[in-house]
């Protein structure tokens, strides 16, 4: 008998994992340098809503940078971390996701992203190079001596330091124009014009972006278990698209049309790109945002990153009307994206957002 004497973990749902090694071949994959990536895009967001794609042209070394700082940060004593959240919505949150209830395996940094210039919030705390001290007592500082300074000087660069991350303003760069192009090349494949009808929705001044960087930690005694930690509870995201990257290791699971799970072997080399609710929307139902949701097994750490591109606030998102057949029609009430944002703030992980804007 195992007892949990840790009341926060308590109460994350178990789930019995499938058995070792059993990942899901049948994940779509897309070469973006070959001819018709267009059309193979078109398909994967049409039979899945989700897709590896490879040959992205993101540098490694940026990605392989972003993630060693985002280690440096969650490998910070809990103090620390701490005093960056709770995330409202933005900053550091731990095991608590949204303010409605939701709880997972999981802590993480959430950062608004403006699209011109690209900027991202810094958490509120850090604003003066000062308040590194994070207003610990004089007892605090002499306790932990270099230990602070250290973790202290680690987490001003990573957030708002004379650079602000490099790393993160360059990895964010590098996968929106990833998004702009797979976004064009759907657009293409889906004989849409102009071509930018798609990605103009993601860059445009006003566009309204989120970034994730989250941590699923060991749990030595998982291992001991046939059961893993709810990291994150399954969901579908509200936005156009999202990009996705982590490290390698498992937990990343997507629900197929059957509504059976599958996991996705991890490749730290290749991104993901998965379908949101508007996508959904403006192709009527064509495209289909896919639930899906992480693991924790305690094996191994996980660390992921997850860019969600949505468009302006008052951008009315309905069915494309080049994409609705003769007599076709709309399956979706036209909402803006602030309107159907509000809503999904409001709901659990879980829930059909979507259900309350079907006609």
């Amino acid at each position: 008998m195992v007892v949990l004497a840790n009341p926060a973990l308590v109460e994350i749902p178990l789930v019995r994992p499938q058995k070792h090694g059993a990942f899901f071949s049948a994940i779509p994959v897309v070469d973006l340098s070959k001819p018709f990536s267009a059309e193979a895009l078109v398909k994967a967001c049409e039979d899945v809503g989700f897709v590896k794609v490879i040959n992205h042209n993101v540098p490694m070394d940026v990605v392989q940078r972003l993630e060693a700082e985002a280690v440096k940060f969650f490998e910070m004593p809990q103090v620390f971390k701490e005093t960056s959240g709770p995330a409202d919505p933005f900053g550091y949150g731990n095991k608590r996701i949204g303010p409605n209830g939701d709880v997972g395996q999981v802590e993480y940094l959430l950062f608004g992203i403006t699209s011109k210039p690209l900027s991202y919030t810094s958490m509120s705390f850090l604003e003066e190079p000062s308040s590194c001290l994070f207003g610990l007592s004089l007892f605090d500082l002499i306790r932990t001596r270099r230990l602070v300074a250290k973790h202290c000087f680690l987490l001003w660069l990573f957030i708002c330091g004379p650079y602000r991350s490099p790393a993160l303003s360059e990895y964010l760069l590098a996968v929106k124009k990833l998004a702009s192009d797979v976004l064009e090349l759907i657009a293409e494949g889906l004989k849409i014009e102009p071509r930018d009808v798609l990605n103009g929705l993601v860059t445009d001044e006003q566009s309204d972006g989120l970034f994730r960087l989250n941590h699923y930690p060991r749990c030595p005694l998982l291992e001991r278990l046939d059961r893993s930690w709810t990291g994150f509870g399954e969901h579908t995201d509200p936005q156009i698209i999202s990009v996705l990257r982590s490290n390698n290791t498992t937990g990343l699971q997507i629900s197929l049309k059957n509504g059976s799970w599958v996991s996705v072997p991890p490749d730290q080399e290749s991104f993901f790109i998965v379908v949101g609710d508007c996508l959904q929307v403006l192709t009527n139902g064509r495209f289909k945002s896919v639930r899906h949701r992480v693991l924790a097994n305690g094996s191994k750490s996980r660390v992921s990153m997850i860019y969600f591109f949505g468009p302006p606030p008052a951008e009315k998102i309905a069915p494309l009307s080049q994409l609705m057949g003769e007599g076709e029609q709309s399956k979706y009430k036209e909402f803006t994206w602030g309107e159907y944002k509000k809503a999904a703030y409001k709901s659990r992980l879980g829930d059909n957002r979507l259900g309350q804007f079907e006609k």
